[in-house]
């Protein structure tokens, strides 16, 4: 049966760029007559009439608007056009013009402050609390296995300088540093409502520990606080009537400290552990699950919405971006990649306990030189006794100094960040400073690939997930091809667009409607076309 659009034109249409065209509108519902051996699309209800008699009312697709999409209890909570979440990349990846970017288009991103000093961050969080004072935007607050003075100073500086919305990542416990940003001034209303200041959205790929963000602080942690008079009684009470976290993001596959998790099995299984939580402690206010990992197409965002996300979150294909806080280098790099051009390789922050980090393998022998270095650290207790032709490979190609330099150079890093329990440790175990030297070649291959330093580009470490590949091929020949137009806002769009033209598509699917070939497929636009198909005017 053919297929006809009537969109209060005189002349019906049934070419695809018609239907196209009436899917793209998507504040505008559809409604889908069939009779005479055709099928009739509308904007307007058909309605009764002779001229429509012979029609048959068969289907309809609702308008479905940016801000439609995900939970508006999210949205809300974090004064959101959108649900929308540029995550936070470690080292200023995720820039301050990355989290203004996102600020002034309605969606939130987050300051990658993890791996760098206090001082820088500092800085940064001068700048967007004073050029973004009513506008939404966080910091990351990532866990210091080794280093919980570094996390705890850090909670410290966000307090003072009223940093209010953090990303908890790579937690595998509550820690009492996380536990006093979220119980720090919180407070009661007279009318008996109980106020926390401080909101987390924590990024989580294990269940053990998305509990422990769904519940109140733990006691423990609570008490040891009051004691050391860094929260109050009252403040101590309180803390048992609020979640951890309010909002969680289910993190799948992604660049990073991931677990590798599909998608499809992670984010039902904590939208069940989120219910379970919510009729097990009655929380005021919703507990909200979002999603990461992968989301890089409109298909992937559909696929996210529909499967129930309060609200999604992206990383891999941000650090492609203008406003990227990275080489150019790295950005070109990162738009060449295929799906298939990742590995994960030992992570510098808990390089002992074999975590992992997936980074882009693509023009960078990192991965297999960061793999060669764990197993040299698992099979020997001292540097010295690796096999000769080992520490020489080490010593000329990934180090490019001596051993005894590469550590001294270590020794001194260590003193700037007043952390002399590491030097000592090390002075008297061998195998701890082979770790040292070697997480410290991790660290700076990441700044290497940041700075954009020439002469070490193959120990670029540039972390990324398969969800940089999914959007090169979207993007390939359209503006957004290339690095030098891909702006954070714009990719976000095209996503939050693209996931409505496709679920306004399967609503008519589901209907036994069978579009022809193509009209659902959404391709890069330009920002401004999206809203103008959206019926909006720009956030900004």
């Amino acid at each position: 049966m053919p297929i006809t659009l009537l969109l209060g034109k005189k002349t019906p249409m049934n070419t695809p760029e018609a239907i196209r065209s009436a899917l793209f509108q998507i504040s505008k519902p559809i409604f889908v007559t069939s009779g005479n051996n055709q099928v009739c699309f509308r904007h307007t209800y058909p309605g009764k009439s002779h001229e429509n008699s012979a029609f048959l009312f068969t289907a309809f697709a609702p308008a479905i608007c940016l801000d439609a999409l995900g939970d508006k209890t999210f949205t809300r909570r974090h004064s959101l056009a959108y649900p929308y979440v540029a995550g936070a990349m470690a080292n200023g990846i995720s820039s301050v013009q990355m989290v203004e970017t996102m600020a002034d288009n309605g969606m939130v991103g987050f300051f990658g402050a993890g791996g760098l000093s206090l001082e820088n961050i500092r800085k940064a969080a001068v700048h967007l609390t004073s050029g973004l004072p009513d506008k939404p935007f966080g910091f990351n607050l990532i866990h210091s296995l080794s280093d919980p003075d570094h996390e705890m100073a850090t909670v410290q500086l966000y307090l003072d300088h009223g940093i209010r919305l953090v990303s908890a990542a790579a937690f595998m416990r509550m820690t009492p540093a996380l536990v006093y940003y979220r119980v720090k001034g919180i407070h009661q209303t007279p009318d008996g409502q109980v106020i926390a200041p401080n909101r987390i959205i924590a990024k989580v790929s294990r269940v053990e520990i998305a509990r422990q963000f769904f519940s109140p602080p733990p006691q423990k942690i609570i008490s040891l606080l009051e004691q050391k008079h860094l929260i109050t009684r009252q403040e101590a009470a309180l803390s048992q009537y609020i979640p951890m976290a309010q909002d969680l993001t289910a993190e799948a596959d992604s660049g990073g400290h991931t677990d590798n998790r599909p998608a499809l099995a992670l984010l039902p299984t904590m939208i069940t552990l989120k219910n379970q939580f919510m009729e097990q402690y009655r929380y005021p206010s919703d507990l909200c699950v979002g999603l990461a990992g992968g989301i890089a197409t409109p298909e992937s965002a559909a696929a996210a919405f529909g499967m129930g996300a309060a609200y999604i979150l992206t990383g891999s294909i941000n650090q492609s971006c203008v406003e990227a806080g990275i080489s150019q280098e790295v950005k070109e790099l990162l738009c060449q990649a295929e799906q298939a051009d990742v590995a994960m390789a030992p992570a510098a922050d808990m390089f002992e306990i074999g975590a992992r980090v997936q980074v882009l393998k693509r023009g960078t022998l990192f991965p297999l030189r960061a793999e060669k270095l764990y197993q040299l650290y698992r099979a020997y207790d001292n540097f010295a006794d690796i096999p000769e032709a080992a520490r020489q490979e080490i010593e000329t190609k990934f180090l490019q100094t001596d051993f005894e330099t590469a550590w001294q150079a270590t020794k001194d890093f260590f003193v700037s960040r007043k952390m002399p329990g590491q030097i000592d440790k090390a002075q008297s175990d061998a195998k701890h400073k082979m770790a040292l030297v070697f997480r410290s070649y991790l660290g700076q291959s990441s700044q290497w690939a940041i700075q954009g330093n020439a002469q070490r580009k193959m120990d670029y470490q540039i972390w990324c997930g398969p969800a940089m590949g999914a959007f090169n091929l979207w993007a390939q020949n359209s503006f957004l091809a290339g690095p030098e137009n891909r702006r954070t806002a714009d990719l976000a769009m095209n996503l939050l667009f693209g996931a409505c033209v496709i679920t306004r598509a399967m609503f008519l699917k589901t209907q036994g409607i069978a579009l022809p070939m193509g009209t659902s497929s959404v391709f890069p636009m330009e920002k401004d076309r999206i809203l103008a198909l959206a019926g909006e005017k720009s956030y900004a």
